[in-house]
């Protein structure tokens, strides 16, 4: 099975101390680090992030963890922010698992999980330089919103209906 298959995904929600989800998570902060201060991420800081998951914790929030067959391949986050209102977080997916769709199935699959859950309207912030997950978020529907939240890498705001 190929990983870029993402139609033949299973997502389901797991803890994010999950045994599947951490190398994701872990591969995730990784890039992020990386490409944010141009050079590899050290351990000491991608255990700093590993530590603050506590959003996604309890009634808090959810991870959704993709897998192509028995290989993780993908995570994202939503994390209750307002009474159904969601945000995403933790949009990632694994280099190898990455083209074929792959960011459309994993947003669509949390904005299903939200609707689920109540949610009726979805926020997310971004980096600009993360251009990729920017391009996916427009073409899925994702417009301008106000700032809100306090992350200091936040630099783009955006927000989708549910309807």
């Amino acid at each position: 099975m190929s990983l870029a298959s993402p139609a033949t995904w299973t997502v389901t929600a797991v803890p994010v101390d999950h045994p599947d989800s951490v190398p994701v998570l872990r591969a995730y902060m990784d890039e992020l680090i990386s490409r944010y201060y141009g050079r590899p991420a050290e351990e000491e800081e991608i255990a700093a992030l590993m530590a603050d998951n506590a959003d996604l914790l309890d009634d808090r929030g959810i991870l959704l963890l993709a897998r192509a067959g028995a290989t993780p391949v993908a995570c994202i986050g939503i994390r209750w922010i307002a009474p159904g209102t969601g945000e995403l977080t933790r949009v990632f997916v694994t280099r190898d698992a990455r083209r074929g769709g792959a960011g459309r199935r994993l947003v669509g699959a949390a904005e299903d999980a939200a609707r689920e859950r109540g949610a009726t309207r979805i926020l997310l912030n971004t980096r600009k330089d993360l251009t990729e997950a920017i391009a996916l978020y427009t073409a899925l529907g994702y417009r301008p919103t106000d700032p809100y939240g306090d992350d200091p890498y936040a630099e783009l705001w955006l927000a989708k209906d549910l309807g």
